[in-house]
C-alpha cells in the first residue's frame, strides 16, 4: 500500500468492495463537509419485539425494516441489557489502554485470524488508508472462554496481556450475544422472509469486540486534517454499538448527500447493518458509511472518547447467499472468509485476502 492520503476519499479504495457503493466521500471530517440538521436517526423500543405478542413483533418488525432500509442505522432502547454494565466497560476499557505499557500492547500487534484482523492497533495505525486518531484493540469469539467449535484449548494469555480482562469483557460479549438472533429476526421478519433463516449460523457464532479509545486531541492534531475514525462501511451482519458518553459519530445520508450527526440516548444501542447483510438481502438493507469526526461541544480538546461495538459475523465456511424471496440474486454465493478478506484488504493490504472456493475447503 502507498503512505495514507490524508485527503483520500472512499472510491479510491473501491475496487475492494464487494456490494455496490456508489456515492463517493471523503474519509476523514473536512470543513467543506455539509450535515444534515433535520433527519433523526429513529429509535424503536426493542420490549416490543422480545416481549411481545405476535401482532406487536410484526409491526415492530416492518416499522425497524423501514427504517434500516432507508438508511442502516436505527437505535434500540428496551434490549433488556443491563446499562451499568455500560458504565463498567468504559471504565475496563479506559483502564485497559492507560495502564498497559507499550511493549505489553505491541505483543498483541492485530494480525489476521480466520477472517479477522484480532489483536491491538496503535493509533494512527487502524488501517494503511488513513491515519485515524485512535487505538483500538478487536478480540474475536476465540479471544474467550464461551462455546464455540475449537480445535485447541483455550488460553487467556494467548489473546489478552492481563488475562484478568477476559472475565470482564466476555460480560458484555455474552450479554449482546443473546440479541444476536432477536435482531437478525426483526430485521428479516421485517423484508418478509423467515426471521429464522440464520438462527442456526448465529448459533455460538463469530463476532468482533473492538475497544476504541480516542484520547483527546491537540492543536497540532486538530490542525493535521486527520480523523478520529476514518469512514467506513463495516463488512459484518450488523453491528451492535452502545451509546457512547462523549459523541463524535456521523452518518452519511444518501438521500441527502449529507451526514448525520448521531448522539443516541445513554443506554440505548446504535445498530448498524454491514456489508454482509447487504450482500444476503440484495442490497435491501444497506451498508452504511460513517465515522467519528469532532462532536460540537469541542470535547474533543480536553476528554477522551471510548466505544466499544460489537460486529456480529458467521464462521468463515459459511456461505452468504441472497435470501429466499428477494428477486434475483444480484450476487453470487461467497464463503464469508473470501467475501470478508477481500474487503478489508482496503485496510491491512492485498496479501490479507484469502481466496476460497464455495464448493471446497
Amino acid at each position: 500500500m502507498s503512505e495514507p492520503d490524508i485527503q483520500a476519499v472512499n472510491q479510491d479504495f473501491i475496487r475492494y468492495d464487494q456490494v455496490q457503493k456508489r456515492h463517493t466521500y471523503r474519509l476523514a471530517e473536512s470543513e467543506t463537509d455539509e450535515f444534515d440538521t433535520d433527519y433523526q436517526i429513529q429509535t424503536f423500543d426493542f420490549g416490543r419485539y422480545l416481549n411481545g405478542n405476535k401482532t406487536d413483533r410484526q409491526k415492530f418488525a416492518e416499522e425497524f425494516g423501514a427504517a434500516v432500509q432507508e438508511i442502516g442505522f436505527s437505535v434500540l432502547t428496551g434490549h433488556g441489557v443491563d446499562t451499568a454494565l455500560y458504565d463498567e466497560t468504559h471504565d475496563r476499557t479506559e483502564e485497559l489502554f492507560t495502564t498497559t505499557s507499550m511493549a505489553d500492547k505491541m505483543r498483541f500487534r492485530a494480525k489476521r485470524h480466520g477472517s479477522v484482523s484480532q489483536g491491538y492497533f496503535p493509533i494512527r495505525e487502524t488501517s494503511d488508508i488513513h491515519p485515524d486518531l485512535v487505538e483500538g484493540w478487536v478480540w474475536c469469539r476465540r479471544a474467550f472462554d464461551m462455546p464455540q467449535s475449537r480445535d485447541q484449548e483455550f488460553r487467556p494469555e494467548d489473546f489478552w496481556p492481563d488475562t484478568r480482562y477476559e472475565p470482564i469483557f466476555r460480560k458484555l460479549t455474552t450479554a449482546h450475544e443473546k440479541l444476536f438472533k432477536p435482531i437478525t429476526q426483526a430485521m428479516f421478519q421485517g423484508l418478509g422472509c423467515d426471521p429464522h433463516l440464520y438462527d442456526e449460523k448465529l448459533t455460538d457464532t463469530n463476532f468482533g469486540l473492538r475497544l476504541n479509545y480516542y484520547p483527546p486531541l491537540g492543536k497540532d492534531d486538530v490542525e493535521s486534517g486527520a480523523g478520529r475514525l476514518l469512514g467506513h462501511e463495516d463488512v459484518d451482519l450488523f453491528t451492535i454499538l452502545p451509546a457512547a458518553k462523549v459523541g463524535g459519530l456521523q452518518v452519511w445520508n444518501h438521500l441527502s448527500q449529507k451526514w448525520v450527526r448521531l448522539d443516541a440516548p445513554e443506554g440505548s444501542l446504535i445498530i448498524n447493518t454491514g456489508d454482509y447483510m447487504q450482500r444476503i438481502t440484495n442490497d435491501r438493507l444497506p451498508s452504511t458509511s460513517h465515522r467519528v469526526g469532532k462532536p460540537l461541544d469541542g470535547s474533543h480538546r480536553d476528554t477522551a472518547r471510548i466505544s466499544f461495538p460489537m460486529a456480529v459475523y458467521v464462521w468463515e465456511n459459511e456461505i452468504l447467499d441472497v435470501l429466499p424471496g428477494l428477486g434475483a440474486p444480484k450476487y453470487d454465493p461467497i464463503k464469508a472468509i473470501t467475501f470478508h478478506t477481500r474487503s478489508t484488504s482496503k485496510f491491512y493490504g492485498d496479501s490479507y485476502a484469502v481466496e476460497s472456493p464455495v464448493n471446497g475447503d
